[in-house]
Parts: structure tokens; sequence; C-alpha cells
């Protein structure tokens, strides 16, 4: 039987821990990155967290290579990183994508709502 996209998210959700929009907060205020990987044209329309790096899910793999010289300066394997989509279903996966490749502290914070809803500040 072929893999869906729900068994996907499923598997993801295992193994990525869901934080809330105030420990999100809390962890970025202590050093953690805060990645938003929704695309261009979705935080173009509302915006991205403070001091979020916007990386489109499609460019993860390449920003988060670490010996590429397109890696994303902020991602280190050992700093917490924090993943956020619309919904969280993306995160999940990216927060899977990235513990594969050797990323020690991953979560996923769900949807860019609740890191508004909880509190937090939004740049345009």
């Amino acid at each position: 039987m072929p893999t869906t996209a729900k068994s996907l998210v499923e598997a993801a959700n295992a193994v990525v821990p869901k934080i809330s929009g105030k420990e999100a907060q809390e962890m970025v205020a202590n050093g953690a990155v805060i990645v938003d990987i929704r695309d261009s044209a979705e935080v173009a329309a509302t915006g991205k967290a403070a001091g979020a790096v916007h990386i489109p899910r499609g460019s993860l793999e390449f920003k988060a290579d670490l010996s590429s010289p397109t890696a994303e300066k902020s991602l280190a394997l050992d700093k917490p990183v924090i993943l956020h989509c619309a919904s969280g279903g993306r995160a999940a996966l990216a927060g899977k994508l990235l513990i594969d490749m050797g990323y020690e502290k991953v979560y996923n914070l769900g949807g860019f709502k609740d890191w508004f809803e909880a509190g937090g500040k939004v740049e345009k």
C-alpha cells in the first residue's frame, strides 16, 4: 500500500515535539531560531514572527545542509530550531527532515496563528 501524506505527517508528529506559542517565545528569547517554512506569498500576506528566518519548505534541505555554501548561517545542529507553517503539517514534515539531517533539538510550533495568538510579535 502506498504511503499517504496523512501517514507521513503522523510519523513526523511522533518524533517532532509540539510546543505552544508561549513556549516558542520563551525558547526564542533564550537563543532558539524560529523558521517559517511557508511559501513567500503566505509570508507576504500575513507577515512573519519577529526575528524568524524564512526558508520555504522546498528549499529547506539546501539551507539546512551546513556543508553547503547556501546554508542558513543561523542554523546549527545543536541549536534549538522551532518550525512553523500555516497549520503544522509542513512544519512536522520539515522537523523530521531536520532530525534526519542530524539536528538535535527540533520543535513544531504548528501554525503562524499559534505564534500570533500567543502574543508573539509579528514583522511585515
